[in-house]
């Protein structure tokens, strides 16, 4: 889910039927199919809505009221693209990989989607340069201003932080700060917080949750993560 301060809505994506639900502040609700099974959605500097498909390996543009603008098929080696959010360049910050594929990480993408500009992560591990999301689909991103990077962990249970060049910064949220797993999170710039939902799973089903709300100090510049952090 995400929402739109521009058209006033909120987007939901919804796997199941395979459609992107949209509900204005008015209570309008409106659905339009993807035609591929829709994952994590962000929206652009252009107030269109980005969708990754993660079985076809591309990101999907749709206008506010469901017009497909365009479609990126991403480099072979991006296997299983969860969230992608584009950035001022036009380039975008994907996270991809599951639990049969050999890479977890996040990159950079060319704003063609044909290219890999930089990464971050490799084979599922624990240390600081590597993720482990085996439990699947728990791969989510936010970026803020100055184009910094978080990112949930889930098996690993922490939100790491990444320069816009995915440089490795600092943990932002630690295990210790964490009952359960990550799952996702919501980072407000004019506030300075960062909401990350932390679950429980048992026996093979999500059991209990909540919400745990962080305070943190968004860089000066795009030089200051260091410092500001």
């Amino acid at each position: 889910m995400t929402s739109c301060e521009h058209c006033h809505c909120v987007y939901i994506s919804d796997p199941s039927i395979e459609c992107i639900h949209r509900l204005d502040v008015d209570h309008a609700a409106t659905r339009w199919p993807v035609n591929d099974r829709p994952q994590r959605l962000s929206v652009n500097a252009a107030h269109s809505l980005l969708v990754a498909c993660h079985r076809v390996r591309k990101i999907k543009e749709f206008s506010s009221h469901g017009n497909l603008l365009r479609e990126l098929t991403l480099p072979g080696d991006v296997t299983n693209p969860w969230h992608a959010i584009q950035l001022t360049s036009g380039q975008f910050i994907v996270c991809h990989g599951g639990r049969d594929d050999p890479v977890n990480r996040v990159c950079v993408i060319s704003a063609d989607g044909r290219r890999i500009v930089h990464s971050h992560g490799g084979q599922r591990g624990s240390d600081t340069g590597h993720y482990d999301v085996l439990m699947c689909r728990l791969h989510h991103l936010a970026v803020d201003n100055n184009e910094f990077v978080f990112v949930v962990d889930a098996n690993n249970r922490r939100v790491t932080l990444l320069s816009p060049t995915l440089r490795y910064v600092r943990q932002v949220v630690s295990s210790d700060k964490l009952k359960w797993r990550p799952r996702r999170l919501c980072l407000d710039v004019e506030r300075r917080r960062l909401y990350v939902t932390d679950n429980e799973r048992k026996d093979g089903e999500w059991t209990s949750g909540r919400v745990v709300v962080f305070s943190v100090y968004l860089p000066c510049s795009s030089h200051a993560a260091h410092s500001c952090y």
